[in-house]
């Protein structure tokens, strides 16, 4: 079982952004958020509180194009921090899926902690925009995350008509599923869960 500190703090400063991001995998789902973009707030708050991961999240972006460099840059900084705080993924379950209802919407996300970067989406957007976050990134977060996060991940909206409920079961799922995946199985202590001997 894992017993070291599963933390991690990474840092991307780019000409269209600067961003730090500070992860503790084993925390109780603690968020300090800060991208400018409200609606990103309220759903990387999701995945802290549903992950139960500590996550501390800084970023300063060029707001006044769009908020694309923003929410991408995240998603890669994010995953980078996955990455460094969950080492070699040694005892961990790899696995994780997640079923979230929110009234008319529901949403499936199933994670695999297989060190191959891959991303399937089947979201249907009812609106393009929700306050200030264009809908088109939720994509581009999941894509930067699973680029460098090293995971393969399938997200499905399965049911949805207001289209803030349907991103918040998605990135509610994401947690739930995140947190199945990097929890330590006790049966597998010491073991690296795949047939290969490496992830």
């Amino acid at each position: 079982m894992t017993t070291s500190p599963r933390t991690a703090e990474v840092s991307r400063d780019t000409a269209e952004t600067k961003i730090t991001v500070r992860i503790d995998l084993d925390g109780t789902g603690q968020s300090r958020l800060a991208t400018g973009i409200g609606f990103f707030d309220h759903m990387l708050d999701q995945i802290a509180r549903h992950g139960m991961i500590d996550l501390d999240v800084r970023a300063q972006g060029d707001l006044h194009i769009d908020g694309h460099h923003t929410v991408e840059d995240v998603g890669i900084t994010f995953g980078q921090a996955v990455r460094q705080a969950v080492g070699d993924k040694t005892g961990i379950t790899r696995y994780g899926h997640s079923y979230v209802p929110l009234d008319e919407a529901l949403s499936r996300v199933v994670i695999d902690f297989s060190g191959r970067p891959g991303l399937v989406t089947d979201v249907n957007f009812t609106s393009g925009m929700i306050g200030t976050f264009d809908t088109q990134l939720l994509h581009e977060f999941f894509q930067g995350f699973v680029n460098h996060a090293f995971v393969t991940l399938h997200i499905d909206n399965l049911k949805g008509v207001n289209a803030h409920h349907q991103a918040e079961t998605i990135f509610k799922a994401f947690g739930r599923a995140l947190r199945m995946a990097l929890t330590p199985d006790p049966r597998a202590a010491g073991q690296i869960p795949s047939t290969k001997g490496s992830l």
